[in-house]
């Protein structure tokens, strides 16, 4: 009886211990497989996930033309001095976008003018020839207020103050384009057919290209954070 005893006890340990390698290693696959997810959404065309671009505490997948005008400041890209634009030059997507959702958190001072380009590609002087500037800019002398597509379809309605966090989004699919603020459409514009660059702005048409944050004059201090892009199919 005492060697039966020991006989049940050791097949409950072997099995206890065997579901325990068992589980162990399908939580070890699972894992590997995340990381392998993760790892190919932020070098690749990943379609339908979230991918940040900006690390919150370096350049790190950004390059600037003029400058210098950007830096961190507590874990946002600070946008203070000269004209310059800051483009990002990163592995997702070979930072080539066509059809995407981007979103970031954006706080403007009092009197700033900043932008955000995208279908843009990197350019050593001046404003980009190419791609659409969405407008940030709340209280500055120019008019044209934020979330408008920059003289393509602007905005004179303010819809944020200065000195606040505010999500900007801006969604392209295909010609149609939609620019947000906090969850609210600003802009819902579609590239009519046949269409070509308006003047001054012989590259502002739809196409596919980087994206980029601008630093439009010594006087103008904006912030960005948490920028994200979704790209899509």
């Amino acid at each position: 009886m005492v060697f039966c005893g020991r006989f049940v006890t050791f097949h409950q340990n072997y099995i206890v211990k065997n579901y325990i390698l068992f589980f162990a290693v399908i939580f070890l696959l699972g894992a590997c497989g995340s990381q392998n997810k993760i790892k190919g959404g932020r070098n690749s065309n990943s379609n339908g996930q979230w991918i940040s671009l900006f690390d919150g505490k370096t350049m790190n997948g950004w390059k600037e033309s003029e400058g210098p005008s950007f830096s961190i400041e507590n874990g946002a890209i600070k946008v203070a001095g000269k004209r310059s634009h800051l483009y990002y030059d990163g592995p997702v997507s070979d930072h080539n976008f066509k059809n995407f959702e981007l979103k970031m958190q954006v706080m403007t001072t009092p009197n700033s003018n900043s932008g955000v380009y995208f279908h843009t590609k990197f350019q050593q002087r001046g404003f980009p020839d190419d791609g659409f500037e969405v407008q940030v800019n709340n209280s500055h002398t120019d008019w044209k207020r934020t979330a408008g597509l920059y003289d393509i379809h602007d905005t004179a309605a303010t819809f944020v103050k200065d000195n606040e966090w505010f999500e900007l989004s801006v969604i392209v699919k295909g010609k149609h384009v939609v620019t947000k603020i906090n969850g609210q459409t600003i802009i819902d514009w579609t590239e009519p057919d046949g269409a070509v660059p308006s003047k001054g702005h012989p590259g502002r048409i739809i196409s596919s290209g980087t994206f980029a944050l601008q630093a439009h004059d010594p006087k103008s201090v904006v912030y960005y954070k948490d920028i994200m892009v979704k790209p899509l199919p």
